[in-house]
């Protein structure tokens, strides 16, 4: 799952994700729509293609994995892990957006279910125990932002070495998450129907992202980007 014109971050980013999944997780594949598997459409003359796969594993009810590339000049990788809500785990998100030699936007987030915002301990504990990281351009996060943690590294990198950051904190990100999912036991009743509803809200601020919204929309039409954004990016 790759394209020829993708900048090598988001290759390399793309093929991390994939193999730790495969190293930690029982996956199954995760039956898409046939429409959305593998698109195609043409937006302001040039081809967009996007590339879907989908698994699940326990305890995850979802791992979805996006590639999209439009000519030869902007891709777009797109990455959530939606927990199975019985379970107390954050979303593991993250996103680049950028050409073949620069990266215009990076994000990577382990999305907090709590409804005070906060993350478990556990994950807080780890967290804290990171090193800082300075990047030269961080990036401010969009006005419906609030569902990320205050742990959340949203940058653009300016140079190999902050791509370089960006990634590896990124696969601490993942490789702790998939740790502690498979550690995991599920939440109590009560707990679990917070945490359905948590999700449900971390998937209604993301289908605010208009901007996405309208890039569907120019290359495949009004109806079948809403029901994009709603079956294939962020189901409930």
């Amino acid at each position: 799952m790759a394209f020829q014109h993708h900048h090598p971050l988001m290759q390399t980013w793309a093929a991390q994700i994939t193999a730790l999944w495969s190293e930690y997780l029982d996956l199954t594949v995760y039956d898409l729509p046939a429409e959305f598997g593998h698109v195609e459409g043409r937006l302001e003359g040039e081809a967009l293609i996007i590339e879907n796969v989908c698994y699940q594993a326990p305890p995850f009810r979802k791992l979805h994995l996006e590639l999209a590339q439009m000519g030869t000049g902007l891709g777009i990788l797109h990455c959530v892990m939606f927990p199975d809500p019985r379970y107390d785990l954050p979303l593991f998100g993250t996103d680049l957006v950028g050409g073949p030699s620069q990266i215009s936007a990076a994000i990577v987030d382990l999305s907090p279910v709590k409804t005070d915002g906060s993350l478990s301990t556990s994950y807080q504990d780890y967290l804290d125990s990171l090193a800082p990281l300075n990047f030269t351009a961080p990036r401010a996060l969009p006005a419906w932002g609030n569902i990320f943690s205050e742990y959340c590294l949203f940058v653009r990198p300016q140079t190999l070495q902050e791509e370089t950051q960006f990634l590896e904190r990124g696969l601490s990100y993942l490789r702790w998450h998939c740790q502690q999912a498979i550690a995991s036991q599920p939440a109590s009743p009560s707990q679990q129907a917070k945490i359905l509803a948590a999700q449900q809200r971390y998937c209604e601020h993301q289908q605010r992202n208009d901007k996405t919204r309208r890039i569907l929309a120019k290359a495949f039409g009004e109806d079948w980007a809403d029901r994009y954004m709603t079956t294939v990016l962020f189901d409930v």
